[in-house]
């Protein structure tokens, strides 16, 4: 439901997860004022404005806010699924072996080319509705699994309508350098040519394209060829992100970093080299580890170089029906801590903060004065409890524009 387009969150605990305070740039005892969907004010309730004093007051019963959750990296809009191919992982068989079977990517774009519109939009809401009632206001969208120009479009007008359907906000990612399908295998820079870059062109004349992506693997595309593409995204003043290092290492994270990507993601394989690209270009390190734990991969990212070198860190949930087929941006959390030795600390900023600054928001991932009023409210004592619980979900309430 709506509620009065100004009032103030009154008896919490705030972590703004701002800089100038460690950890989370927690308030207690605080109050965030909310005006016409952005947040005025925020800071101790005994510090209120007095401007404020007349104001509608919703008492949260000093529970927990934090930024709106933001899912930086998913794949959530797709045709069919993918159980077989967990049932052939299970039985011994390694993610590229899937791959080379005709598994894996390709195996998804023959049931997305033959979803309708509708279609691929009904099958996606389930998966959104998921993440929003975690606390989720902000989700990436990729396309990938059409591979055709048409079929490509429609995914990102499927993504497109989902933020008509659902109080969020949708970022959609062309991806058509994901994979080459079947009527071009072994002709990957055909692929590239003859509609991975005109769909890319026709996407962006039509308003559906926020940033660009590719797929930088042996199983995938090179970076000469991933490289075409960013030179196209660049012509048509779009950003870039790449999955790059996730099952060996291709070269594509120093590319990425190359053209100030947004992004990196995966980045298993990464090096310290690449940390030290990434860090003077500004780019994320997004971290999966849904995809980490279904394929039982044993490399890990290399969390200490990213954190020595000054590289920010998101977590995301990659969800999408093969690698990483996971809803949960709480449990990705979870992951990020138990697997990867990531704090609870950095595991909030990696869906807050850092993942607002992987999708290029500058006005999202904080709760800070000007910027929209994006936020979720928590029934837990302390933020380390939403990375530290397991398959719990504490939210007690979801602002999105400021509409509770």
């Amino acid at each position: 439901m709506k509620e009065t387009s100004q009032y103030v969150l009154a008896n919490v605990n705030v972590a703004t997860m701002t800089p100038e305070v460690e950890p989370y740039g927690m308030i207690l005892a605080g109050a965030v004022v909310v005006a016409d969907g952005k947040i005025r004010w925020v800071g101790a309730a005994a510090d209120l404005p007095e401007i404020y004093a007349d104001w509608t007051v919703r008492d949260m019963g000093g529970r927990l806010v934090t930024p709106g959750l933001i899912d930086c990296h998913t794949h959530v809009v797709f045709g069919g699924d993918r159980a077989q191919e967990f049932e052939m992982r299970l039985n011994g068989a390694s993610y590229e072996e899937v791959a080379r079977a005709g598994g894996g990517i390709v195996s998804t774009v023959s049931a997305t080319r033959a979803a309708t519109l509708d279609d691929l939009v009904a099958s996606a809401l389930p998966r959104l509705d998921a993440l929003i009632a975690e606390g989720v206001t902000v989700v990436e969208v990729k396309s990938g699994y059409g591979l055709d120009h048409d079929t490509e479009l429609t995914m990102l007008r499927a993504a497109r309508q989902l933020a008509k359907l659902r109080p969020v906000t949708i970022k959609t990612t062309f991806l058509g350098a994901h994979a080459a399908p079947a009527e071009y295998k072994g002709r990957d820079d055909d692929y590239i040519s003859e509609v991975c870059i005109p769909a890319l062109r026709a996407a962006h004349a039509e308003g559906l394209v926020d940033a660009v992506d590719g797929f930088c693997e042996g199983i995938a595309f090179g970076p000469e060829q991933i490289e075409r593409v960013f030179k196209v995204a660049q012509e048509l003043d779009l950003p870039v992100k790449l999955h790059a290092e996730q099952l060996s290492h291709q070269g594509g994270t120093l590319l990425a970093a190359r053209y100030g990507a947004l992004s990196v993601d995966h980045v298993e394989y990464a090096n310290e080299q690449d940390a030290e690209a990434m860090a003077a270009s500004g780019s994320v390190a997004v971290i999966l580890p849904g995809a980490f734990y279904t394929l039982r991969e044993t490399q890990a990212p290399p969390i200490e170089h990213f954190r020595s070198h000054g590289v920010p860190m998101a977590l995301a949930t990659d969800c999408n029906p093969g690698s990483s087929p996971m809803t949960s941006l709480l449990l990705a959390m979870n992951m990020g801590c138990t697997l990867f030795r990531m704090t609870p600390a950095e595991a909030l900023a990696g869906v807050t903060c850092n993942a607002a600054r992987a999708l290029g928001m500058a006005n999202r991932g904080q709760v800070a004065p000007g910027l929209q009023a994006d936020l979720a409210v928590w029934d837990v004592k302390t933020p380390a409890e939403l990375a530290y619980r397991i398959g719990f979900n504490p939210l007690y309430a979801r602002i999105h524009k400021g509409e509770l």
